[in-house]
């Protein structure tokens, strides 16, 4: 991969962890190196989410050891949506990187956005999307379904919504609240992101098999409540709108929590994103 030209912008980098001991270290160091040869400015944070192996000890080290590491550590799990608001309220760059802390995903790819970004400095998301997908069979029909089904749910343009690869100008979030503390999130961002006007461009990024823990999400429990949140949330922003009524969630604002705060919201169900 050839060196990047460097961004004029600042960059905060965040992962969302939960019980990722096995991987977050190589995540966290990989993220630094890639930062540095993007920008002069960064800040790398880890929302870790009430795990319960040694992800903490790891953290504690490593924000110990390198001043641009941050640590945001929830008492108790909240959800991936949870997760994801406290990193997007912890940064505080020009632009916000976000991916899984568990390695499916490549963090050096982050040039390639950097890339799209150079390539059009007026664009606000650069997002990537799966070249090939290597997870179970079974997740991979899901993972089609679902995608197929929430493009015409919420007329969403992009290529792979659930992709959790995103470089997002931080702006964004001036008038972008996010409300949800499951996976639904992702649909969430991207709907009120792409409503807003915002202009997205694409760049495509490999998919890894998990190299450490195991997803807990194929079980009926789980399915039931990402069906239900869609469902409120298609209320919310596509029938609402028609009807020409204001979604009551409208102007909830992402909580403000700052690095290394303790935590005190109700217990979640203890997973990952809970889309596919």
């Amino acid at each position: 991969m050839n060196k990047p030209k460097k961004l004029q912008s600042s960059l905060s980098i965040f992962f969302p962890c939960y019980n990722d001991g096995g991987t977050i270290a190589s995540m966290v160091l990989g993220a630094m190196l890639t930062a540095s040869e993007i920008t002069d400015d960064y800040e790398v944070i880890v929302i870790d989410d009430g795990s319960s192996d040694f992800s903490r000890d790891i953290l504690r080290k490593l924000e110990a050891d390198y001043p641009e590491v941050k640590t945001v550590f929830h008492e108790k799990n909240r959800g991936y949506g949870g997760a994801l608001r406290s990193g997007f309220a912890a940064a505080t760059k020009d632009f916000i990187f976000y991916t899984d802390g568990d390695a499916q995903y490549d963090v050096r790819e982050l040039k390639k956005l950097a890339a799209g970004l150079a390539n059009d400095p007026t664009v606000d998301v650069v997002q990537g999307y799966k070249t090939k997908r290597l997870d179970p069979w079974y997740r991979l029909l899901i993972g089609k379904v679902y995608q197929n089904t929430m493009k015409v749910l919420f007329g969403l343009k992009i290529t792979d919504v659930d992709c959790d690869f995103r470089l997002i100008r931080r702006k964004v979030f001036d008038n972008v609240k996010l409300v949800n503390d499951s996976g639904v999130i992702c649909l969430e961002l991207v709907k009120k992101i792409q409503d807003g006007g915002y202009r997205f461009t694409e760049v495509p990024v490999n998919h890894f098999f998990r190299a450490y823990g195991r997803s807990q999400f194929f079980n009926f429990g789980r399915i039931f409540r990402v069906g239900m949140g869609v469902m409120n949330l298609w209320w919310e922003l596509v029938l609402l709108p028609k009807l020409g009524k204001s979604p009551a969630k409208a102007t909830s604002a992402t909580p403000k929590t700052k690095p290394k705060e303790k935590t005190s919201a109700e217990d979640r169900p203890k997973d990952r994103k809970e889309g596919n």
